[in-house]
């Protein structure tokens, strides 16, 4: 699902919200999180999961192309670790899914 999908999705579901006002509210959210994650804030979502930031240390790599010895600096990248509720309404689902394919 892209971002734009999910604003359609949103715009289809409640009524009184124009297609802008879905935009803006998906965009307002997404920025919101954003601002939190890069403040080093971890944001729970109950039912659906967790993101926070992970520190990647440095490290030594290789240039593929001339095999040449590269510093890789430390980063700091956003992880997901998704809720029981949704491990399991996924696991669930696929397992209807399968079992739909399989009787078709």
């Amino acid at each position: 699902m892209t971002r734009s999908d999910l604003v359609e999705e949103l715009a289809a579901r409640f009524a009184q919200l124009k297609h802008r006002d879905a935009e803006f509210a998906v965009k307002a959210m997404l920025d919101a999180m954003s601002d939190a994650l890069v403040r080093g804030h971890r944001i729970e979502i109950r039912g659906f999961g967790s993101f926070s930031i992970s520190r990647r240390p440095p490290r030594l790599g290789r240039n593929p192309r001339s095999g040449e010895t590269v510093t890789i600096p430390e980063k700091r990248v956003p992880h997901f670790k998704p809720g029981k509720a949704l491990r399991e309404a996924v696991d669930r689902r696929t397992r209807e899914l399968e079992a739909q394919a399989e009787t078709a």
